[in-house]
């Protein structure tokens, strides 16, 4: 018990670390909600009129969920380059060398990121309302749906975490970053349903991990773009926890292994 209390108050003082370098370069936050807020503004105002929702109702609305998902996913850039940069600076040989739990480093960076996406979807959500969005199921449904938001986020963060510690350059985690996710984000049901695409290309998007939580979230959230008759569409918020206990099943041993590797 000593040794988990030490490891948890060790990983809670690496995310004020981390949290404290996210206060001192404010410019990075408002880099990475420029993006969801433009494509909110881009979709919903210029080509929304010209969108289709499969089941009816506003493509907004439709859209919103969407980008709360989105905004995960490209959060990872952010866990990647963090991790890079420590690596880079020799910040890991110098925590090695004082007596602090060896879990604490990545504890810290998945606490400090967590917060910062609950921090991200406060303002997302704001931001949303203000355009027109809305839940429509209540306010335990529309919890339990930023739940799942976060949990995608945290899978995410191991995916991050991984990028960081393989690849220890801050200038090529950033050059990898963006080719992975935008494929990611365009093959599912971020922005259009996978019932209007080819057949072969909705399967593909109905799979795409991103879509089963933002299917799920619509759903939570009572937003339209729920329906289709595929066991996908019908077990979306099944699948919105398989995937990330997946993804962090994976993704975390691996970057365990690789940290202390780094670590030796």
């Amino acid at each position: 018990m000593s040794a988990l209390r030490w490891g948890i108050a060790d990983g809670w003082t690496m995310t004020r670390r981390n949290m404290a370098h996210v206060v001192r370069a404010p410019e990075e936050i408002v880099i990475y909600f420029s993006l969801p807020i433009m494509f909110v503004l881009v979709f919903g105002y210029v080509f929304g009129s010209g969108m289709s929702v499969p089941d009816g109702g506003g493509y907004r609305e439709y859209l919103l969920p969407g980008v709360f998902v989105m905004t995960m996913l490209y959060g990872l850039g952010a866990t990647a380059t963090g991790i890079a940069v420590d690596v880079s600076r020799g910040v890991v040989d110098r925590f090695r060398s004082i007596d602090m739990a060896r879990s604490a480093l990545l504890v810290g960076r998945s606490g400090a990121d967590l917060l910062r996406a609950l921090l991200e979807m406060t303002t997302l959500v704001v931001c949303g309302l203000l355009v027109g969005w809305q839940w429509r199921n209540g306010v335990v449904d529309a919890l339990a749906a930023v739940g799942l938001i976060l949990l995608l986020r945290l899978a995410l963060t191991w995916v991050g975490i991984f990028l960081g510690l393989v690849v220890p350059n801050p200038d090529t985690v950033s050059v990898i970053v963006f080719p992975l996710a935008f494929p990611l984000t365009a093959l599912s049901n971020v922005y259009v349903a996978p019932e209007l695409m080819p057949d072969w290309l909705g399967t593909v998007a109905s799979w795409n991990p991103l879509s089963a939580t933002v299917a799920a979230s619509r759903e939570l959230f009572g937003n339209p773009g729920t329906g289709g008759d595929s066991w996908v569409a019908q077990h979306a918020l099944l699948l919105a926890f398989v995937w990330p206990a997946l993804l962090i099943a994976i993704f975390a041993p691996l970057a365990v292994r690789r940290y202390q590797r780094l670590s030796r």
